[in-house]
């Protein structure tokens, strides 16, 4: 079913010039070191190969913390858990299932550990741990409520580092292929919600474009101009 909403699509920028989305998404150099992180007064670490959430991945947990993004109760699951920011807040604010989700194992890992240290056991709250390509790998029958996902959708190739190129520029190809999956396997539950969160420094109308393919409705939940050119999107995705 395609449910392309074209007056979206007409609104949506074209992506930066390549040379400033490289310059923009430059690694930093520690990425092989041991590496602290703080937020909300909890205490991270970041093992090497273990990237740090910016900014853009704090406009999730904020939502994800506050109930914007509501996951009291639901079944959620924190696609690209990384260092397992979000895994915390929804532990803490009272999902039913929290599914950490990630294709690096020691992402996967160190989610487990933070959770564990910082959530711990909670009644009416599950905790799993999920090593995954998107959903391949996934345990059949779970239905989500909840999805949280930001890609590494950087639209040019920024380091032939595989680990830089794993969390920041796959690019939209790997967008179409979670939506394939997302509504070929059934996942979402009755009244499920994916929250996405891209800029233009990836290829905006192609994932709406593609998610529409895959019969996924979509809303701009948040728009956030950060003056430098980049406008981040935070999308909201629901089936049609």
């Amino acid at each position: 079913m395609d449910t392309v909403d074209t007056a979206l699509i007409d609104r949506l920028p074209p992506p930066l010039p390549a040379e400033r989305i490289i310059a923009l998404n430059q690694p930093k150099g520690d990425l092989r070191t041991t590496r602290p992180y703080t937020w909300r007064g909890w205490e991270f670490t970041a093992p090497p190969g273990v990237f740090l959430p910016g900014a853009t991945s704090r406009m999730i947990h904020e939502r994800v913390l506050d109930g914007t993004i509501e996951v009291r109760g639901r079944v959620y699951a924190a696609m690209g858990s990384g260092l397992g920011v979000e895994a915390v807040a929804a532990g803490v604010r009272g999902a039913r299932e929290i599914h950490a989700i990630d294709v690096h194992p020691d992402s996967v890992e160190t989610t487990r550990r933070h959770y564990e240290r910082i959530v711990g056991t909670r009644p009416g709250t599950r905790f799993v741990p999920v090593v995954a390509d998107l959903f391949d790998g996934f345990p059949d029958g779970v239905r989500l409520d909840v999805i949280t996902f930001n890609p590494p959708a950087v639209s040019q190739t920024v380091s032939d580092d595989p680990d830089v190129v794993r969390n920041v520029c796959v690019g939209a190809p790997l967008l179409e292929r979670f939506f394939a999956q997302l509504a070929g396997r059934h996942l979402l539950a009755p009244g499920g919600e994916v929250f996405l969160i891209v800029s233009n420094t990836a290829d905006l109308r192609t994932i709406v474009r593609d998610a529409a393919g895959h019969g996924f409705a979509t809303e701009v939940a948040h728009r956030h101009d950060w003056g430098d050119g980049v406008l981040t999107y935070l999308f909201r995705l629901e089936a049609a």
